[in-house]
């Protein structure tokens, strides 16, 4: 991973050259397209960006492509409450307690700049919540142990929030990038508990891959006037490019704040038609759902076949393991891309998280057996 670029094999295409230095200059993981160009990356299969495979459907991506040349001629609505209600129909709450954003990282910002003065933020974490904070030391840093696989225990973690007499805290469930899944029971059983603090940010990006029903705190979250759900629709809805995510809360005096500095059209028209969709292809939705939750098990069962990896377990559609045959993660991660064509996240640069730690996310059952395999091939 030192040299600046080398060529892809020829199972990811003719020869092209790897952008190696966007690695170093960001927290996330760089593009696909921006690695390899874009007619590259049609040759590779990404699972380093977590999206659920089977949505939209074909029909849907037709429906946008017949509209197109008309959605990109015209205004975004400037209601955002149509788009809430679109979207408060297929979630089952009130649309009034909705915030859609160009992306939950766009409500993060807005929140850091708004809510926030003091933050709890266990790490390793999604990098976001941390860099987007009006100054980084307002972060207060709550370490995972990598001995414990990076496990966060709510209990102890409350324990930490009241020694340092923190009032506003985060929790991803499902964690990424562990994939750590706390119980509908655990999180209701918590809230209760934590109605002392003034804010608890739930991200709840990935629940809707942790079971079915969805074990999601959406149904009970009018009864914590402190809690404010927190979810990006790239996620489960699959669509990453399209810039989509919301907040839900009962607290309108929070919900209202944040309001003021969401601008006015910050959904394109694409988006925003995308929403309008959503009833009628819910049915869809839930069965493409499913479907994934019973690949990423039989990923994790796959996974724990290879030898010298330490697979996580995982509630989110995607899997975490460490390698332990002193391979780094970044190693992996190049061998996979020049070699087979394989495009995986290396979590190193993730603050708190060491150098061993890979993330795949599920591609579909065709697609992750072939990852098994070249893992299988590689940490021989």
């Amino acid at each position: 991973m030192k040299s600046p670029s080398a060529p892809l094999s020829s199972s990811a295409g003719s020869a092209a050259e790897i952008r190696r230095h966007l690695f170093y200059e960001t927290s996330h993981s760089p593009a696909l397209a921006d690695l390899v160009g874009y007619e590259r990356a049609k040759d590779i299969i990404d699972f380093c960006f977590i999206a659920n495979p089977y949505y939209p459907t074909p029909e849907m991506l037709a429906d946008l492509q017949l509209n197109l040349p008309n959605l990109i001629k015209s205004y975004p609505s400037s209601n955002p409450l149509l788009s809430q209600q679109h979207l408060a129909q297929v979630l089952r709450v009130d649309p009034e307690h909705l915030i859609i954003g160009n992306g939950a990282t766009e409500l993060i910002a807005l929140l850091n700049v708004t809510l926030i003065d003091r933050l709890a933020v266990p790490i390793p974490t999604f990098g976001e919540y941390i860099e987007k904070m009006k100054d980084l030391r307002d972060a207060e840093l709550y370490s995972l142990s990598v001995q414990n696989r990076y496990q966060l225990d709510l209990d102890e973690y409350a324990a930490w929030l009241h020694r340092r007499n923190l009032k506003a805290l985060l929790i991803i469930n499902p964690g990424n990038p562990t994939g750590q899944f706390f119980s509908f029971d655990e999180m209701d059983d918590f809230l209760r508990r934590a109605k002392d603090f003034e804010l608890v940010i739930v991200d709840e990006s990935f629940i809707d891959f942790a079971g079915d029903p969805i074990p999601s705190l959406l149904p009970v979250a009018d009864r914590y006037s402190n809690l404010l759900i927190v979810r990006s629709m790239s996620k489960h809805c699959g669509v990453p490019g399209l810039r989509l995510g919301y907040c839900y809360s009962s607290n309108l005096y929070a919900l209202n704040r944040l309001r003021r500095f969401v601008p006015t059209w910050n959904l394109n028209t694409l988006a925003q038609y995308f929403l309008s969709l959503l009833p009628s292809t819910d049915a869809a939705y839930h069965e493409g759902r499913k479907r994934l939750i019973d690949d990423v098990r039989s990923l994790y069962r796959a996974l724990k076949t290879v030898p010298h990896i330490d697979v996580y377990p995982t509630g989110a559609n995607f899997v975490l393991f460490k390698i332990c045959n002193g391979m780094t993660a970044t190693e992996l991660q190049s061998r996979l891309l020049a070699g087979h064509g394989m495009y995986v996240r290396d979590c190193s640069n993730k603050l708190g998280m060491d150098a061993y730690h890979i993330r795949v996310a599920s591609q579909g059952r065709e697609k992750d057996a072939r990852l098994v395999e070249a893992l299988r091939s590689l940490t021989q």
